[in-house]
Order: structure tokens, then sequence, then C-alpha cells
């Protein structure tokens, strides 16, 4: 499937067509604590059900090769790239995006520091900084900054914010 307005540009359709040549389905997921049902290709990648499917924009679309980490969620708790992760990969497991982990303990704390500390400045990577962060407290609660770095590592940012963002995730570690 390709949607209608990716349609319009050759670069965005060309790396949005299926390529398993399989009918759309309808998969049913858990997007935030909801189950929602979306009728689309095996391959189509979460990023696209998430921004065009389910009109949840907070999830950026990046570099489309899981080397930049805007399109960043959590499956199952787990930093995920989601403009690589098919949505027929998800079956039972729980996605959370940015619009939702601010209800999680992690990630208001998260949020929180990124405020306090003026992490963001041109704020286009932050959803997937933020995704990525929550995630290496919900595991690593005292992260060393060696474990900050490697969990962060797959997370550009092109503004340079790397030192406040290292602050915010220490910050919201001893909230």
């Amino acid at each position: 499937m390709i949607y209608p307005k990716f349609a319009e540009n050759p670069i965005l359709a060309a790396t949005n067509k299926p390529t398993s040549g399989v009918a759309p389905l309808a998969y049913t997921i858990s997007v935030n604590g909801k189950a929602r049902t979306v009728d689309v290709d095996a391959d189509t990648p979460l990023l696209w059900v998430l921004r065009d499917v389910l009109q949840m924009t907070g999830t950026k679309f990046g570099c489309g090769i899981a080397q930049c980490g805007a399109c960043t969620v959590q499956v199952d708790g787990n930093a995920v790239r989601s403009c690589i992760t098919p949505v027929s990969s998800l079956g039972a497991k729980k996605v959370t995006t940015i619009e939702a982990v601010g209800a999680t303990p992690v990630g208001a704390r998260v949020q929180k520091a990124w405020l306090d500390l003026d992490v963001v400045q041109c704020g286009y990577c932050q959803s997937g900084q933020i995704m990525s962060a929550a995630a290496l407290l919900s595991k690593t609660p005292k992260p060393t900054d060696e474990q900050i770095d490697t969990a962060m590592s797959g997370n550009v940012c092109r503004c340079g914010t790397y030192t406040r963002i290292r602050a915010a995730i220490h910050k919201a570690a001893q909230a």
C-alpha cells in the first residue's frame, strides 16, 4: 500500500512500497494500552501505521533505515526503530509511543528532566530520544555514563544536545 501523501514524492513513495506482494490484512495491535485494528500490508512499517493510519504523529520519520532513532517507540518496554518494524511482527506485543510514555512514572520523570534542563533545541529527534531514555531507565534505574552512551548511541541529534540529554537522564534517574 502506498499512502496518498507519499505518492506525490518519488523518494518517499519508493521507500514506502510493499516488498512482499502480500495482500493487505487486518492486524490488531496494542498501542498505548488500546487494541487498534489496521488494514495494511504485512510488511508495512509500524512507523507508517502510527503516523498515517492511526494519525499519531509524535513518532517521527528520520532516515527510514533505523540509523537515526527519530522513529523510536517501545515494544514491550524495549526501544525499537518503528521504521523497520513490520506490523506483522508485533503480534500481542505492546507498543508505547511518545503520546503515552508520559503517563508512566519513568516517562514522566524523563519528560520533566527534559524540560527542566532545556534539552530540546529544534526538537525533531526528541520523541525518539525520550523513548530510548525511558526504556533505559526502566531497565537500568541508575545508569552510568557508559550505559547511557550505549543505550542512546542509535539516536542522532543534529543540534548536538548530547550533553544535556545525558544530564537529563541522570536527573530523571535521581528523581
